[in-house]
C-alpha cells in the first residue's frame, strides 16, 4: 500500500502550542527534536527496532527495509500491543506512519488498521522514494493529513548491525498541526464510548469534515465541504442501518477525501482572497496618497500667501525700527535676565535628576538583591524536591555543582560491559530519563568510573564508551541531548581501595550531577572537583 500526495501548502498556525492529551501522557517538547536517519543501501534488508516516546513509553515494533531502485524503498513495519488512537485524546483517530528525510521533509506512508480490541498486533507494508530517511509513528485526526502531528508515539532507534548503512544524526523539528480545531474548547480531551462501537474510518471521516471546517471550508469551499458532508452523512446512514462494515469503511475513506479535497480549495481560495483584500488595500493607499498629495499643494499654496503677508508685515516693522531702538534694548534686558534664569532653572533640574538617578539607582539594587534571593530560595526549594526523588534511583548526594546521583556496576551486564541490564533500562534507566526530561532546569552531567584493574588506557575507553550509552539511552527516552555532557572518568577518584572486591565494586559506578540552569560561574567552575 502507498499513498499519492498532490503537491498543496497546509495553512496551519506554526504556534508553539499543546497537542489535546489524555492526563495520564506527559506533553512532548515544541523544541528541536533529534531523531536518527539512516542511509540504506541498494538491494540490502536492514533491521531496525522501534522505541515508545514518552506518550506510550511501552509501545515496541521493528521493522525490515529494502531499497530495490533508486526511487523505491520497501518499508515492511510490525508494531506489537498497540492501543487504540483516541486513548491519547478524541482528536485521535489512527496511527500513521512517516518517513523524515534530512531536510526535514515529512512523507505519509500509511496507516495501522486495527481491529477493534483494546490492545493488538498490527503490520504494514509500504514504499517510499526516499534513499536517507527517519522512522516515525503519529496518533492523527485521519489518515490522509499532510504533516505529522506532534504526538509522536515511535521513533526508530539506530540499527545494531547496520552493514553498509551509514546512519546519521539528523535534527529534525515538529512543528504538527496546530489549528484552532486542536485547542477548540468543545472538543473534548477523552473520547466517550461510542468510540468503541464506532469504525475507526468513520472516526477519521468526522475529524477530517471538522478539520475542513476550520480551515475555512465554509467560507471558501462551500461546494467542496457540502459533498464531503453528504459523504459523511452517507457513511453515518451506513453504519446506523447496521451495513457491512467494509462498505461503511469505503464510504468514510470517500468523505475523508472529500474533506482533504474541501481543505486544499479553502486553502488556494483563501490565499486568492487574501490577495485580492491586499490589493483593494494598496489601491486605497494609491487613493489616500493621491489625496496627501492634493492637501499638501494646498498647504504650500496657504504658505505662499502667509510669506506675502509676512513680508509685508517686516516692512512695516523696519520702517518703524528707528523710533523702536530704545524699546529693543530694554527688550534684549530683559531677554538677558529671562536666559539667566533659565540657566538657573536648567541647574536646578540637572541636580534634581541626578537625585532622582541616584534614588531609582538605589531602589533598582533593593529590588535586585530581593529577587535574587527570591530564585536562591526557588533553587534551594526544587533541588531538596529533586533530592527526594532521585533517591530511590540511587545515593544522592549535595555539592557546590548541583545534585550528585551515584548508580551502581549492576546497571550494565558485566563487569568490562557497556550494555545496560534490562532490568536497569526498565526500572531505572527509563524512569529517570522520564523524569530529567520533565525538568529542563537542569544540565545533565555523566561521568563514568572503574576500578584500576587493566590497562589504564581500556579503561578510560571503557568509562567514556560507558557514559555515553547511558547518555544515548537517555536522548532515545526524550531528554534534549543538548543538555547532556558525558565523560569517562577512567580510574580517577577512587571511593575505596581497589585492593578488595568490594572496594574495587565500589569503584564501578555512574555518577549523574544535576546542575541547575543559571547556576554561577564559581559553581560551575567547580565542576571538576569531586567530594
Amino acid at each position: 500500500m502507498k499513498l499519492s500526495h498532490s503537491p498543496f501548502r497546509i495553512m496551519m498556525a506554526l504556534l508553539a502550542a499543546l497537542f489535546v492529551a489524555a492526563p495520564f501522557v506527559t506533553a512532548q517538547s515544541d523544541l528541536r527534536r533529534e531523531t536518527v536517519a539512516v542511509t540504506y543501501p541498494l538491494d540490502q534488508s536492514v533491521g531496525l527496532k522501534f522505541r515508545g516516546t514518552t506518550r506510550l513509553p511501552r509501545l515496541r515494533g521493528e521493522a525490515k527495509v529494502k531499497r530495490t531502485g533508486r526511487r523505491n524503498t520497501r518499508v515492511e513495519m510490525s508494531i506489537n500491543d498497540l492501543p487504540r488512537a483516541y486513548e491519547l485524546g478524541s482528536i485521535y483517530t489512527t496511527f500513521v506512519l512517516w518517513a523524515i528525510s534530512p531536510e526535514g521533509r515529512a512523507d505519509n506512508l500509511g496507516e495501522f488498521k486495527r481491529g477493534g480490541s483494546m490492545f493488538f498486533d498490527t503490520k504494514i507494508d509500504v514504499t517510499t522514494p526516499l534513499q536517507t530517511f527517519a522512522l516515525i509513528v503519529t496518533a492523527e485526526p485521519h489518515f490522509l493529513v499532510r504533516s505529522p502531528s506532534r504526538m509522536v508515539v515511535l521513533e526508530n532507534l539506530p540499527p545494531r548491525e547496520p552493514g553498509a548503512a551509514a546512519v546519521q544524526s539528523v535534527p529534525v523539528q515538529y512543528l504538527g498541526n496546530a489549528s484552532d480545531y486542536f485547542n477548540d474548547s468543545r472538543v473534548p480531551d477523552l473520547a466517550d464510548r461510542d468510540y468503541t462501537r464506532t469504525p475507526v474510518s468513520l472516526l477519521g471521516a468526522r475529524q477530517a469534515v471538522s478539520l475542513a471546517r476550520y480551515a475555512g471550508a465554509e467560507r471558501d469551499a462551500a461546494n467542496e465541504l457540502s459533498e464531503a458532508k453528504a459523504a459523511l452523512e452517507q457513511a453515518e446512514n451506513a453504519w446506523r442501518l447496521n451495513q457491512a462494515e467494509p462498505e461503511v469503511d469505503s464510504l468514510a475513506r470517500r468523505a475523508i477525501s472529500l474533506s482533504v479535497r474541501a481543505e486544499e480549495v479553502s486553502e488556494v481560495s483563501g490565499a486568492a482572497r487574501k490577495r485580492r483584500d491586499e490589493i483593494k488595500r494598496r489601491d486605497e493607499a494609491v487613493r489616500d496618497a493621491e489625496d496627501t498629495t492634493a492637501e499638501a499643494n494646498k498647504q504650500i499654496q496657504d504658505l505662499r500667501e502667509a510669506l506675502r503677508k509676512e513680508e509685508h508685515a517686516r516692512e512695516l516693522a523696519e520702517r518703524d525700527a528707528v523710533s523702536a531702538n530704545q524699546q529693543l534694548r530694554e527688550l534684549r534686558s530683559e531677554l538677558a535676565r529671562l536666559r539667566q534664569e533659565l540657566q538657573t532653572v536648567r541647574t536646578e533640574g540637572e541636580q534634581a535628576k541626578v537625585t532622582l538617578a541616584r534614588i531609582e539607582g538605589e531602589r533598582s539594587a533593593e529590588q535586585s538583591r530581593v529577587a535574587s534571593e527570591q530564585q536562591a530560595l526557588k533553587q534551594r526549594e526544587a533541588l531538596s524536591a529533586m533530592r527526594l526523588t532521585l533517591a530511590r534511583f540511587g545515593t544522592v548526594r549535595e555539592t557546590a555543582r548541583g545534585l550528585v546521583l551515584v548508580l551502581p556496576d549492576s546497571l550494565w551486564t558485566g563487569a568490562r560491559a557497556v550494555e545496560l541490564t534490562p532490568k536497569a533500562e526498565a526500572t531505572t534507566v527509563d524512569p529517570l530519563a522520564a523524569l530529567i526530561a520533565n525538568n529542563p532546569g537542569f544540565q545533565i552531567v555523566i561521568e563514568a568510573y572503574t576500578d584500576s584493574r587493566g590497562a589504564e588506557i581500556e579503561l578510560q575507553k571503557l568509562t567514556q564508551d560507558r557514559a555515553e550509552a547511558l547518555a544515548g539511552r537517555l536522548v532515545s527516552a526524550g531528554v534534549d541531548g543538548a543538555r547532556i555532557q558525558a565523560s569517562g572518568m577512567g580510574v580517577t577518584n577512587p571511593v575505596a581501595a581497589n585492593t578488595t572486591p568490594a572496594g574495587r565494586q565500589k569503584n564501578r559506578r555512574i555518577e549523574i550531577t544535576l546542575v541547575p540552569a543559571g547556576a554561577s560561574e564559581d559553581a560551575a567552575s567547580n565542576g571538576s572537583t569531586r567530594d
